[in-house]
């Protein structure tokens, strides 16, 4: 067994946790910390076993574990019997009926709507009466293609408390995206809306699911959130307003008794074979995971306002925006906007309106947001922080900092956390109040996770100071159970390339400190002439000079290296007058001495924008193809945010394609 990480060294990249932090917290040493890490991995069924207790069994689990690498099968808490909708609505309900727990935040700034625990019980158990009115029972997989409005949430409640299993597809996905994950899941209802707000555009998501479900006979009903005015296209018989449907039927639905592995849901995630997996959780591992790492992860306090900014459609909105914070009592908000609507102070009305305390975000939205400089932050208030936390990919040094100096007054603990669709909940992070925090750096595992990094050839590095594929050595209660339908494809996809071992397909670095650095992708781990250099690291070095707001960094073809770097940046207003040339030339010598000569990037292309999906997330393999000359298999570009931006690249493919030595 691997020991429990060891106390820290000084370091002048160290912040130090907050006294006022670590008074509240559910954990108040680092060496507290290291008892229950210790004994999470040298006694993993007790410490899990403990845990549990913070859920509501109806009957409790007679075996913590179940567990079978060889077969890549793993149970947990068998024989539990519980629900998810009650543990996150219910209990809640009777206990404080009128405490807000979601607050929607609408895409117009200043419109709030509160719903309360007992507003949030009579609403799940209507739309679940609903669903079984239209033929839903347990096992069945119901799609739901909404805008982040509270139905949303209804939603996936009410699937939770008949046993059916949501799917949740992002509602800016084209209709093609959409219709493939309903055929995959073999959905039988469809949950959409006549169309969906967000920032100054509205999204036709009725107009887009008739498409998408277009001679599609498996689907018995498709029921229609009324958001707007707007009238839309109605089918007889198969299309039905959700309101008026909910009209029909009272609050009172029983939740039905769930084994501990029943399925919870399935969210796809996208594929290395351009095919997405649906990645399936089960009930009682994800429900546990989910509040014990919520409450340790953003030390949650019974009158915290959770401000998660993710969009419903990925695991973060999953996790840490609905069933994390319910789970354990805690109000959320579910924000319909973007951060930059209709301008950059957005976020931090938000904040100062609802006094929010934790606040949850992307990299990519905080690089949107410095682009736009300190002023609109400065405008407001931000005095009910005491957390500020980021998700998605790794951040960069000079973000981090800015956030926790910016944003936070440094006084608010910076928690940057790792993990994936597939994990469930968080796996590497810092504690607040706890974690000695160096910018960019994900720091410590969490209970129950064990790291390994593994050579090419599989073999574990030991020691500090080293790097290399990123591996988890043991199971863990929200651990994905699955690909539904294709558990083989489960197993080459994670379990093959290292057996008995975990597959993240993450490059990450341990440091002389013990601390974790995830580097990217492996796929964007670049080999330069030797050199191994992660492209986070390069964008990093990048984003630190002044001028830059964004970079992303990709490989391609290198006639003498193998693999030459080629960077795509976006430059802040104040400097886009400056020459390119120079420009060019004051970045590579910035990378030059942040990293080293063999670091510098053989291309660097100024552009106006990235490509990135709806979501925030920038399209890299579009641009390695682009790097690479490969522009007639670009992939899906119906995901897009902006299209102008790819016809920009590709107008200068010319420069961007051609090799240099």
């Amino acid at each position: 067994m691997r020991s429990a990480p060891g106390p820290m060294a000084p370091s002048q990249d160290l912040f130090a946790p907050k006294d006022s932090i670590r008074r509240t917290a559910h954990i108040q040493s680092l060496e507290e910390y290291q008892r229950l890490y210790r004994q999470s991995i040298e006694q993993p069924e007790e410490f899990w076993a403990e845990q549990a207790k913070a859920l509501t069994w109806f009957h409790p689990p007679h075996t913590i574990l179940d567990a079978d690498p060889n077969q890549v099968d793993f149970s947990w808490f068998n024989g539990g019997r519980l629900n998810a909708s009650f543990n996150c609505v219910d209990r809640h309900a009777k206990t404080r009926p009128g405490k807000p727990a979601i607050i929607w935040a609408k895409n117009e700034p200043g419109e709030y709507e509160v719903i309360t625990f007992r507003d949030l019980q009579h609403h799940v158990g209507r739309v679940a009466n609903v669903l079984k009115a239209h033929g839903v029972r347990k096992g069945d997989r119901v799609c739901i293609y909404l805008p982040m409005v509270p139905e949303l949430a209804y939603t996936m409640l009410a699937c939770a408390r008949l046993g059916a299993v949501h799917s949740v597809v992002f509602a800016g996905f084209s209709a093609e995206s959409l219709r493939e994950r309903i055929l995959d899941s073999g959905a039988k209802v469809l949950v959409t809306a006549n169309e969906g707000p967000r920032g100054p555009k509205r999204i036709p998501t009725k107009a887009i699911a008739d498409e998408a479900v277009e001679g599609l006979s498996q689907l018995e009903a498709v029921l229609v959130v009324r958001r707007t005015a707007t009238e839309v296209n109605m089918q007889p018989g198969r299309d039905f307003w959700l309101d008026a449907e909910m009209a029909r039927h009272r609050g009172t639905c029983p939740a039905e008794w769930m084994d501990s592995e029943d399925p919870l849901f399935i969210l796809y995630a996208s594929g290395s074979t351009g095919k997405p997996k649906g990645v399936l959780h089960t009930t009682g591992g994800y429900l546990v995971y989910a509040a014990t790492t919520h409450r340790y992860v953003f030390d949650a306090q019974p009158d915290d306002v959770h401000f998660c900014t993710a969009d419903m459609g990925w695991i973060t909105g999953h996790t840490y925006l609905l069933y994390g914070p319910l789970l354990n009592g805690t109000t959320t908000v579910l924000f319909e906007s973007i951060p930059t609507y209709p301008d950059a102070g957005r976020l931090w009305r938000v904040v100062d309106d609802l006094k929010a305390t934790i606040l949850y975000t992307a990299p990519t939205a905080l690089r949107a947001l410095i682009r736009e400089g300190d002023t609109w932050v400065l405008k407001s208030s931000r005095q009910s922080l005491r957390l500020l936390a980021t998700a998605g990919e790794p951040i960069n040094p000079e973000v981090w900092r800015w956030f926790h100096d910016v944003v936070g007054e440094g006084r608010c603990p910076v928690v940057d956390t790792w993990w994936q669709t597939e994990t469930g909940g968080v796996l590497i992070t810092p504690l607040p109040g706890v974690t000695p925090c160096k910018p960019g750096s994900a720091t410590l595992p969490f209970f129950g996770v064990e790291p390994l990094l593994v050579d090419d050839e599989g073999r574990v590095i030991q020691g500090n100071g080293v790097s290399g594929n990123l591996c988890l050595a043991r199971t863990w209660p929200g651990q994905a159970r699955t690909l539904y339908g294709h558990h083989q494809r489960f197993v080459e996809t994670y379990y093959s390339r290292f057996p008995r071992l975990y597959f993240t397909g993450d490059g990450c670095r341990r440091d002389e400190d013990g601390y974790y650095w995830i580097t990217g992708r492996v796929d964007d781990v670049l080999n330069v002439s030797g050199h191994r250099l992660g492209t986070a690291e390069v964008e990093s070095a990048l984003v630190a000079h002044e001028a830059v707001a964004e970079a992303a960094v990709v490989g391609f073809p290198h006639d003498i290296k193998g693999t030459g770097v080629c960077a795509f940046v976006t430059v802040k207003p104040e400097w886009q007058e400056a020459s390119t040339e120079q420009m060019v030339g004051a970045l590579k010598e910035q990378v030059r001495h942040a990293i080293g000569p063999i670091a510098t990037p053989d291309r660097i292309v100024i552009v106006s924008g990235l490509p990135k999906t709806r979501s925030g997330k920038i399209l890299r393999r579009m641009l390695r193809k682009i790097a690479s000359g490969e522009l007639d298999n670009l992939g899906d570009t119906t995901t897009l945010a902006d299209p102008s931006v790819l016809d920009e690249l590709l107008a200068r493919q010319q420069p961007v394609a051609r090799p240099r030595s």
